[in-house]
């Protein structure tokens, strides 16, 4: 029987059937070298292509070849399925809400930030510097191996100038896809959260804030990955307007009180 694990990676996936068991067998390879036990859930967004079918050939748990924890046991896989296509924000809700580690990283699919950077964000969190961590490509430019093209990077720079402006957050990079953050501190807002897609990061974030959460900005590696779902600039008005509903939200009293979270917190409502 497997130790209650303490890290849990969500992994948000919508027709990722060319990466995702490759992305796998990264993130459960690294994960053998974790200290402590841990999970990866792989929430499915209503792919029409053979995702779950993939995932679902990765052996549930995977053991340790040296043996050196009892059992041997260490990571386990995990796939839980929103049923029809929801958005990349509902999926992480429901990936945070099923976890059951006490510390939760949410990675993209690509795996654009490799998962050997997990230590750099766990570590302050761990430490109590923070409740969150945020990846970022903004800080440290030197550390991007591999660049969008320019005109996304110009793009994704006016979106977080427009974001900082709305919401006053002072994030230079609230959209890469490499986030720890201490579960429990952190359900309350995921809680709250109504954002489904692409926007879910500004959401949680100023949630955060708004809950007197710290939260640290930390520069990791970055590699530019193909066949993102992202379609720059249609995605990119909708998160603008995601944004805009919630400053909305918020001045109509709509997110209620983020108070600590209670009994039960482990089934998404």
């Amino acid at each position: 029987m497997q130790d209650r694990p303490l890290l849990s990676v969500v992994i948000p996936a919508y027709n990722e059937e060319c990466r995702i068991g490759d992305s796998l067998r990264r993130v459960l390879e690294f994960l053998r070298t974790f200290p402590s036990p841990s999970e990866v859930l792989v929430v499915d967004d209503g792919s029409a292509d053979r995702t779950v079918a993939v995932v679902e050939a990765i052996p549930p748990s995977t053991r340790d070849p040296t043996g050196a924890r009892p059992g041997g046991e260490k990571s386990r896989v995990r796939l839980l399925r929103n049923g029809v296509n929801r958005g990349k924000g509902y999926s992480l809700k429901h990936g945070v809400l099923m976890a059951e580690g006490e510390f939760v990283l949410l990675s993209d699919a690509d795996l654009s930030t490799p998962i050997d950077e997990l230590p750099r964000l766990l570590e302050p969190v761990a430490r109590g510097e923070a409740g969150i961590a945020i990846g970022s490509r903004a800080l440290d430019r030197s550390r991007i191996e591999r660049r969008q093209p320019g005109w996304r990077e110009a793009m994704g720079r006016c979106f977080n100038g427009i974001v900082r402006v709305l919401t006053g957050l002072p994030f230079r990079d609230t959209q890469c896809g490499f986030k720890l953050m201490r579960r429990q501190t952190v359900l309350p807002l995921f809680r709250a959260a109504r954002v489904e897609r692409f926007a879910y990061d500004v959401e949680i974030l100023y949630l955060a804030r708004k809950a007197g959460i710290g939260v640290i900005e930390i520069p990791v590696i970055w590699r530019d990955a193909a066949g993102s779902k992202v379609n720059a600039v249609i995605d990119s008005l909708d998160m603008l307007k995601d944004v805009l509903r919630i400053v909305w939200r918020d001045r109509r009293g709509a997110y209620g009180r983020l108070g600590a979270p209670g009994a039960g917190e482990g089934a998404p409502r």
